[in-house]
């Protein structure tokens, strides 16, 4: 497959991702319980403030007692025009809303893979080449650290960070060290897995007849790694980590809640609670688009490594 063919394959599944993700979010929303007017307009005038009138007239306004095949198809026809239509809370056009999250979310996102990738390397890389008592000692910390959900572990860096050594700060958005818990969080549950497909490959690579042969010709330890090691580790490592960028953006939304990070899982997770169903349908569809994207730069990274592996 030429990379060419590999970008239009993608872009037939972006499509099909946005129409999948909205339709999922549309029929979610709509069988949730509890009456949809009324917890809009709790989240408008507040919860001491609404009465039946109030959501009645919030039920006028939006056309909230239409069919559900009548919304279903004018939210359809606003997408084909590339119209993410209005908050219902808020009166804001959605795309504004979901652009200005869309950019926290992926520099957390981002910085989250980076680092992680760096430890995985670094630990995976040290096991393979210290088997013994340091290779268990990272095993059992990396299932210690697998086991627990990402929000624990953020919740433990919190405690760790901010409560008992008050050096970082817990919420909030404005300043880098604002971002350091959150990434930290975030790639340590990703490098927990992804350490030990790093020692395994680097194993399997050291063992290869090329690269004893590569030995055998003069090349000292470190000049067989980076000539011989790095390149045919790298492609099912890089793999792995496209496979964990689903465990990403789950990390995202509980991550962005428990540190307030004005990204999209946090106004996903508003949104939900105010029934805001444009907003949530567009948050929806700004992380199914982004997976796709984090997917394709994998794929082209690993066309890019090794050709080879493309044209099978």
């Amino acid at each position: 497959m030429t990379m060419l063919q590999l970008i239009k394959q993608r872009f037939l599944q972006l499509i099909l991702v946005v129409w999948g993700v909205g339709t999922l979010t549309f029929v979610l929303m709509r069988t949730l319980p509890g009456d949809m007017a009324y917890r809009i307009a709790a989240s408008r005038y507040g919860q001491d403030n609404v009465d039946s009138v109030a959501a009645e007239l919030v039920r006028q306004e939006l056309g909230l007692d239409a069919s559900w095949w009548q919304s279903y198809v004018g939210w359809l026809t606003d997408l084909l025009q590339f119209n993410l239509g209005n908050s219902l809370v808020s009166g804001l056009p959605v795309i504004e809303t979901v652009q200005h999250q869309l950019g926290h979310s992926i520099l957390l996102a981002l910085t989250s893979v980076a680092l992680a990738s760096a430890l995985a390397i670094l630990f995976g890389v040290l096991s393979a080449f210290r088997q013994g008592v340091l290779d268990h000692s990272f095993l059992w910390l990396s299932t210690l650290i697998r086991s627990m959900p990402v929000f624990v572990i953020g919740l433990m860096l919190i405690l760790l960070f901010a409560v008992l050594w008050p050096i970082l700060p817990v919420a909030g958005f404005g300043t880098w060290q604002h971002l350091i818990l959150p990434t930290l969080a975030l790639a340590l549950s990703l490098a927990a897995v992804s350490n030990r497909v790093v020692r395994n490959n680097t194993l399997k690579v050291i063992h290869t007849p090329f690269y004893q042969f590569a030995k055998l010709k003069g090349l000292s330890p470190s000049q067989v790694f980076i000539r011989h090691g790095i390149r045919n580790i790298s492609v099912p490592v890089i793999a792995f980590i496209g496979i964990q960028l689903v465990t990403v953006i789950e990390g995202i939304v509980m991550i962005e809640s428990l540190f307030s990070w004005p990204g999209i899982g946090h106004g996903l997770a508003h949104a939900i609670f105010a029934r805001d169903i444009p907003v949530i349908q567009g948050c929806a569809l700004m992380m199914g688009i982004l997976f796709v994207l984090l997917n394709t730069g994998v794929d082209l990274l690993c066309h890019w490594i090794d050709p080879r592996g493309a044209k099978s």
